[in-house]
């Protein structure tokens, strides 16, 4: 025990004696995102978006959907099959607006034949059909005018239908929205791009070095074991790391509004599980690189790509199709992933398991290799 803490504070005293290591890690993802934030950061569109459901599947219903869909000029409104996930993306704040048509609304229809004499005295007016509209509360201009357009076909489809009689409404019903802008989407990312960074460049350049100086060498021949020299690596990049984590959501939160909606320890839980993992790939480049200046350009290799293409500045969901069933195999993605469902959603521990399953697997996968190949001279 005495060793691995003397191990941890040592590593610590060399982040803290190095001015370029304080500040690549400290200040520069701050002032990343107070560049980024100040100039993007409030942007957000003005194009409605919506989705339609059509629980019935029939004639009546198809009309009436063919006609929201001459709205596309002003409101996008994509037709849906799965509700649930649908309202899931207008609570994220992806819409803002989901029309369903509800099974048995043909049925309603017909019950309203303006051919046929119905008595008022004695028989009861049938039953309205009805649309139903989920909308964004958090942003009701846009939403007011999608329920507008919205009202304007239906009241059309039901004046055709019963001769200015309304037959066919709309039940709007608010539904809370996380009303999320850029800078939300953007401090999980960075925090995820950090323990990248830190733990898989950071480790391979560090190892390289000590075992070209012939630092491990001379520990190897003490009595350290390989788990305490592991261990207090891993405790003190932790320590750093959640330093870095806890000065960017305080920037975040102080100067761009950014929240931590989640649990903080669920948080703090990916933050051990992403540097564990890319503790692990730095220590296979290590392993690899015979020489320091060969590390750094093995490690960009590897990271530079996953900066990209893991989801830190823009949706995996924007990128080409083709292309989104590998990404979405980088460790890099599913930490950023896991990073936004806590903080800006607000996702417990359920949710999480197949960002935790992934991680842990890359974990295991690359130590198992590192440990076949770390050489300590």
């Amino acid at each position: 025990m005495k060793a691995y803490l003397q191990l941890t504070l040592a590593q610590l005293r060399i982040f803290a004696r190095n001015r370029q290591v304080l500040f690549w890690s400290l200040l520069f993802p701050v002032f990343f995102i107070g560049m980024l934030g100040f100039f993007l950061g409030n942007g957000s569109g003005i194009s409605i978006s919506g989705a339609i459901i059509d629980e019935d599947y029939s004639t009546a219903s198809r009309q009436l959907i063919r006609s929201l869909q001459q709205l596309n000029t002003v409101i996008e409104l994509e037709e849906r099959y799965d509700k649930e996930e649908a309202l899931k993306e207008l609570k994220q704040g992806d819409r803002h607006i989901v029309v369903v048509v509800p099974k048995g609304y043909q049925e309603r229809l017909s019950m309203h034949d303006t051919s046929t004499y119905v008595d008022p005295v004695f028989i009861t007016t049938p039953e309205v059909a009805t649309v139903k509209a989920y909308y964004d509360e958090t942003n009701m201009t846009m939403s007011q005018l999608a329920l507008t357009l919205l009202s304007q076909v239906v009241d059309g489809v039901s004046k055709q239908l019963a001769n200015y009689s309304p037959v066919v409404t709309v039940d709007a019903s608010a539904v809370q929205s996380l009303h999320l802008k850029y800078i939300d989407f953007l401090v999980p990312g960075i925090i995820a791009m950090m323990i990248m960074s830190n733990n898989l460049n950071g480790v391979a350049g560090q190892i390289a070095s000590w075992r070209e100086r012939g630092i491990l060498r001379r520990m190897r021949s003490t009595t350290l074991n390989s788990a305490t020299f592991i261990g207090a690596q891993i405790t003190a990049r932790l320590v750093m790391n959640s330093l870095q984590v806890l000065i960017v959501v305080v920037v975040g939160s102080t100067f761009f509004g950014t929240q931590v909606n989640g649990a903080w320890w669920l948080l703090f839980l990916f933050v051990v599980l992403g540097t564990l993992t890319f503790m692990s790939l730095g220590f296979v480049i290590a392993s690899l690189a015979k020489t320091p200046e060969s590390a750094g350009p093995i490690a960009g290799f590897v990271s530079f790509p996953m900066l990209f293409l893991g989801g830190v500045f823009f949706p995996i969901k924007d990128m080409p199709e083709f292309m989104q069933p590998i990404v979405k195999l980088l460790p890099i993605s599913h930490l950023t992933a896991a990073m936004r469902q806590v903080m800006n959603v607000g996702a417990d521990l359920s949710a999480l398991w197949p960002e935790m399953a992934l991680l842990g697997g890359w974990m295991v996968a690359a130590f198992a290799i590192s440990s076949f190949l770390f050489k300590w001279e």
